[in-house]
């Protein structure tokens, strides 16, 4: 899998999931939102994944650093779309540019399967989230609760 030029920049590699992550991706994403359990008063939907199966059945790719794992996208395909449903990253690598690098590559992903939109959604209470995904171009499109989460939908038009 082709590395973006901004990973090359942060000497990250993003390369596909293999069964063999699935307790490396779980550590990665418990690391990732544990701060957001109090706020939502228990763990958020991406803790609760069994990744041994979200690996088998659905797009996961990972972002190493000098061979640590430091960050997970999982994208799911739907009849009509491309959805990002979990980006994480670990806390001691957040703000380094890893979930951007993530997500211009689901960016790319979508085009490269003619898309011209890139769908996902965050917790309504992670209102951090809804901000840094405005900021990138995405825009508010739904909220509703699902899987007993309150949920903000948001898309970002593809150029």
């Amino acid at each position: 899998m082709p590395t973006s030029p901004r990973a090359s920049k942060l000497s990250l590699q993003l390369r596909p999931a293999v069964p063999s992550d699935a307790s490396s991706v779980a550590a990665c994403v418990n690391a990732a939102y544990a701060h957001w359990v109090a706020r939502i008063g228990r763990k958020p939907w991406p803790m609760l994944q069994d990744y041994a199966h979200t690996i088998q059945n659905e797009q996961v790719v990972v972002a190493e650093a000098d061979g640590e794992l430091v960050g997970v996208l999982v994208l799911r395909q739907t009849a009509n779309v491309l959805f990002v449903d979990n980006v994480a990253v670990l806390p001691e690598r957040q703000s380094q540019g890893v979930g951007r690098t993530l997500l211009v590559h689901a960016e790319e992903q979508a085009r490269a399967h003619g898309h011209t939109s890139l769908y996902l959604y965050t917790n309504e209470k992670m209102t951090e989230n809804i901000a840094l995904y405005v900021r990138n171009g995405y825009v508010e499109y739904e909220r509703r609760e699902e899987e007993g989460f309150r949920r903000v939908f948001l898309r970002k038009q593809l150029r």
